[in-house]
Order: C-alpha cells, then sequence, then structure tokens
C-alpha cells in the first residue's frame, strides 16, 4: 500500500487532512473535529486495515498549541500511518478513540496527566501516573522542573557545591583509579 492511498482515506473522512511524509511512516494532519472519523476510516477501510492501535501521546508544539499523536497499523497488510492534531493551549480536546481502540483508554490518561489534553468521551480519565494532589502538567514546555529550580544549570557539578564555593580555587578531587589496580606505593612503579 502506497501512502497515497492511505492519504486518500483520510481525506475521504476529512477535506481538511494533508499529508506530512518525511519520515518511513506517512503522518496525516487533521483537525481535532475529525480525530475519531479519521481513525474509524483507516480502520474499517478494506484497503487500509489499520486495525491495530500502537501508541497515542502528544507533545509541545508551543506556537500550535499541543499535538496529539496516535500511531495505527495494519498486521495483515504491514503498513500504518500516524495520525496527528492540534489542540489549544489551555482547553484542549480532542474525541477519545477509546469506542474505536479499547487500547487508547490508557495512553489517553496518561496524555490527559501530562499534557492536561482532556478527550471527549472517555469513560475514565482521571490521573494516572503522578502523586495525588500533583499540580501542572510536567510534559509542558512551560512546567519548570523542580531538579533545576534546587540546582543551577549549567553549573554546580555537585550537591551543594555552588558558584561561590568556586571563586577561590576549585577544589581537587582524589583521582580515582580503575577497579582492581592497586595504590601505586604498593607494587613496582613508585
Amino acid at each position: 500500500m502506497t501512502a497515497e492511498a492511505l492519504y486518500a482515506v483520510a481525506r475521504d473522512a476529512t477535506p481538511d487532512a494533508s499529508v506530512d511524509g518525511s519520515f518511513e511512516t506517512i503522518t496525516i494532519d487533521i483537525p481535532a473535529e475529525s480525530w475519531v472519523a479519521v481513525a474509524v476510516a483507516l480502520r474499517d477501510d478494506a484497503t487500509t486495515s489499520c486495525r491495530f492501535f500502537d501508541w497515542l501521546s502528544a507533545y509541545d508544539a508551543v506556537e500550535r498549541g499541543l499535538a496529539v499523536v496516535a500511531r495505527l497499523w495494519s498486521v495483515e497488510r504491514r503498513h500504518g500511518a500516524v495520525i496527528r492534531t492540534h489542540v489549544p493551549r489551555s482547553d484542549g480536546v480532542v474525541g477519545s478513540l477509546t469506542g474505536v481502540f479499547a487500547g487508547a483508554a490508557w495512553h489517553e490518561r496518561e496524555t490527559f496527566e501530562m499534557f492536561g489534553i482532556g478527550f471527549d468521551g472517555h469513560p475514565d480519565l482521571r490521573p494516572l501516573l503522578l502523586p495525588e494532589g500533583f499540580e501542572g502538567n510536567p510534559l509542558r514546555k512551560e512546567f519548570v522542573l523542580a531538579s533545576r529550580v534546587a540546582k543551577a544549570w549549567p553549573g554546580a557539578k555537585e550537591p551543594g557545591e555552588s558558584d561561590a564555593d568556586l571563586a577561590g580555587a576549585p577544589p581537587r578531587r582524589r583521582r580515582a583509579r580503575p577497579p582492581g589496580v592497586p595504590d601505586s606505593g604498593t607494587w613496582g612503579v613508585g
């Protein structure tokens, strides 16, 4: 199956589809309101038969919002497609694929938690990985990593070491020997 045939099926489901063939697997960009319809079309069309749901995730596309990406695969025809849509950074919502692929439930919960993207129609959209009471979406670009707040970057090499400690001579470190090599005073070289 050619990329054009996969794209044709997606274009039949939504005329606003566009294709990106810069990688080995075809990527079909679609509007958020056509997300479920294109997934159903790629699954049900006899020429595509993309009945295997591989994965779903997102990434922060900064100026374009948040991108939601899913990979669908046809085991019998040995081809696949990635479908991608963009949602706004605030209150971004896309239709849930749980009614199309049962395996999408876990992926959508993770994406909801890590990016804050809602999935309309998901049966149990609640936090999955982070501790209870955690605030924020850790995979968004604007999320501040606690480790960078506690330790300046680039900078200190060891915990507790600051730029003020480096004002004088840098601390000398004991040179480590490889495992199994004795101290130089105990063998032939003096």
